[in-house]
């Protein structure tokens, strides 16, 4: 007998739910199959098998939450006489169903009759918003399973005849009846966990600085006439410039933990992006070696994944400092917090026109406030401000972001 454990499946997981099974008591398994779904604090993620056998035990049931490590079902060797199912473990908090949908891997699945059709995380919730039968369904992802495109399609197919959704219905506080009171789904409660330990943990300073803008609006301009129909924005070049900065300075680009400071090799610059149900922060990974035309391109498509609920833990772990950007909604500058495990992260304000003063005289000129935050048990103030100064230089010369 093997016991199949919870995964860690990204770097700040400490418990997934399992928010499907994709094989049932009984079922061979071979290596490579999709055991079930696991929802991190991230997104959902498809677990494989390793090795061959028959899946014998689930021990935590689908909406149910365990711990890493914890075990969460048994494999039998091939051709041994499964347990019977026992009953599930009691559930420990109940969560939303999922907001994403990876990718699916090839695979027969073999369901007992009478049991539902597989589904992802995500169809199932789309059909439940819409009130889409899914035993009505056909699906067209591997192995018969229903995708959110099946589901769409059953939206779009009943929306002559079939009134759209009516919104969710939201309880009104007991205590005051204009106020509603909008249950958190299980990715803002991550987010608000996370924020308030960084708050408590990470002792934050800031530093706030003032750059001129204007030869980084006429230099991406004159990107964007060359490189047409590909664009770049002035997000695209923070990114590269933070990421040239952070590469002169590998001392704030750390981490810090109880016995180590953590200097990491490469550069990977977390790019934070605003989704219906939140806030995610995809990585742009080596940023200091991509063109900045490709990390526009990488950064777009990041987010509409994001936005689409297409990402994977993968595309979230792993960054080493974040860039926040509010400048396209007006904003003129803000403080940031600190996205942990990370040292520091870039707040960017808008870009403003404004009166210079240049060679003693008073002329139209653009600024953009960048604030950085930074947690001081990994970085002091004098090397955070070496670090801000060069990156103000770099954006305020933006050739030498290409040079």
């Amino acid at each position: 007998m093997t016991e199949i454990l919870m995964p860690r499946l990204s770097d700040t997981m400490e418990e997934g739910v399992v928010s499907s099974w994709q094989k049932r008591p009984g079922d061979e398994v071979r290596a490579g199959d999709v055991l079930c779904d696991i929802e991190t604090d991230k997104a959902v993620m498809e677990y494989e098998a390793y090795e061959d056998g028959v899946l014998d035990r689930i021990l935590v049931a689908e909406g149910e939450t365990a711990a890493i490590g914890a075990p969460i079902a048994v494999i039998a060797p091939a051709g041994g006489v499964p347990a019977p199912d026992p009953a599930p473990a009691p559930a420990r908090a109940p969560v939303p169903e999922p907001e994403s949908e990876p990718e699916s891997a090839p695979l027969a699945v073999r369901r007992p009759d009478g049991a539902r059709p597989p589904s992802s995380p995500l169809a199932r919730r789309l059909a439940r918003d819409h009130g889409v039968d899914l035993a009505a369904l056909t699906g067209s992802g591997p192995g018969g399973r229903i995708v959110r495109a099946d589901i769409e399609a059953a939206i779009r197919a009943e929306a002559s005849a079939v009134p759209a959704a009516p919104e969710p219905v939201r309880t009104r506080a007991q205590d005051d009846p204009d106020v509603e009171a909008v249950p958190l789904n299980r990715f803002r409660k991550v987010a608000a966990r996370r924020l308030t330990e960084s708050k408590r943990d990470a002792p934050h300073f800031y530093l706030n600085r003032e750059v001129d803008a204007g030869a980084l609006a006429a230099f991406r301009a004159t990107l964007n006439e060359v490189l047409a129909p590909a664009r770049v924005s002035v997000n695209d070049l923070v990114v590269k410039a933070v990421a040239t900065a952070l590469r002169e300075h590998p001392e704030v680009n750390v981490s810090y933990t109880e016995d180590a400071l953590l200097f990491h090799g490469r550069v990977h610059v977390g790019v934070a992006v605003a989704v219906p149900d939140g806030l995610v922060v995809p990585v742009v990974r080596d940023a200091d070696r991509k063109s900045v035309s490709r990390i526009g391109a990488e950064t777009r498509e990041l987010a509409v994944r994001a936005r689409e609920g297409r990402l994977g833990a993968q595309d979230m772990s792993g960054g080493t400092f974040s860039v926040s950007n509010l400048g396209m909604f007006g904003v003129g500058s803000f403080s940031a917090v600190i996205n942990p495990p990370e040292a520091a992260i870039l707040a960017v304000g808008a870009v403003r026109d404004e009166p210079v003063v240049r060679d003693g005289r008073v002329v139209p000129g653009k600024r953009m406030a960048v604030t950085l935050s930074v947690d001081h048990r990994a970085c002091d103030g004098a090397t955070a401000a070496k670090f801000l100064a060069r990156l103000a230089e770099l954006l305020e010369n933006p050739l030498l972001i290409v040079a």
